[in-house]
């Protein structure tokens, strides 16, 4: 019993610190780039990842996405295009989905119409990741 007591302490401790509704960080979104988008974007996400030479359409420069919307995150649009949802092969022929992107805990996320969404934790770190990451005038 006396064992038990301080592991259900510490459990507790744990599950308080991190509150499923509680907005991802960018490092979250940070890591999550690293491991699933910077082969092709770049390592700061300018499109001059490893695998760009190799790939017919190079990858976006995604550093300058708010410049290209009239210095406007389209925060909906950006999501549809990494959560798969608006994705076509035209568009996007050598753009991989990350199904693992899709797990886990479900926050709500404001795309910016005002609508909390329940949304998989890891997409919304990558759109605040990347949020972070654009290029100012």
């Amino acid at each position: 019993m006396k064992q038990i007591v301080p592991a259900l302490a510490a459990a507790l401790t744990l599950a308080a610190c991190q509150q499923p509704n509680e907005m991802p960080t960018q490092q979250e979104g940070r890591a999550l780039f690293a491991e699933n988008c910077a082969v092709c974007h770049g390592a700061d996400g300018k499109g001059d990842g490893e695998m760009a030479r190799a790939m017919a359409k190079p990858p976006t420069d995604l550093t300058l996405i708010a410049l290209r919307n009239k210095d406007r995150f389209p925060r909906a649009q950006i999501m549809s295009v990494i959560d798969g949802y608006a994705r076509s092969e035209t568009d996007r022929p050598d753009m991989p989905e990350f199904g693992g992107l899709l797990e886990g805990d479900l926050i709500p996320f404001d795309s910016g119409d005002g609508i909390q969404t329940p949304t998989p934790r890891k997409l919304v770190a990558l759109l605040e990741y990347l949020e972070s990451i654009q290029a100012e005038r």
